[in-house]
């Protein structure tokens, strides 16, 4: 970080660290120039992310164009960071892969059944860490 900066931009090490240690995150999908955003539960490790899903619109439309980013963030009082990734998602359909994806710690949070698994490769990841403080003043240089 730079001395007096309030971005801190991260490794690709301290970004996957990061996503391990949280669970919710947000898929963005887009087909048919129609932007969508997700809530998931995911597990993240060894340059991946997985969550479950049911049938609906998340899964038809990672069918459609499994290109998405993935977002997870935290914050508190003094600051904060975001991880985004860029990847293509797939849906497993091996039952090798099924039953190697239900070892995962991977529960759903809401009391629906989800028969589906996701994993998305990261093409592309990127983290910052942000310190919390009162903007600077944007008019403190006098004009003559």
């Amino acid at each position: 970080m730079v001395a007096g900066s309030a971005i801190e931009q991260l490794s690709s090490e301290e970004a996957w660290d990061l996503l391990s240690t949280r669970q919710l995150g947000r898929i963005a999908t887009s087909v048919g120039d129609q932007p969508e955003i997700f809530p998931i539960n995911y597990y993240a490790a060894d340059g991946k992310i997985y969550f479950r899903t049911a049938a609906g619109a998340k899964l038809s439309e990672i069918a459609v164009n499994n290109r998405l980013a993935f977002e997870a963030d935290e914050t508190h009082a003094d600051g904060g960071w975001s991880v985004i990734v860029k990847g293509h998602a797939q849906i497993l359909v091996s039952t090798h892969d099924i039953e190697e994806a239900d070892k995962l710690p991977l529960r759903s949070w809401v009391p629906t059944l989800k028969y589906d698994y996701v994993v998305i490769t990261a093409d592309d990841i990127s983290a910052r860490r942000f310190t919390f403080g009162p903007e600077p003043d944007r008019y403190s240089e006098t004009v003559s």
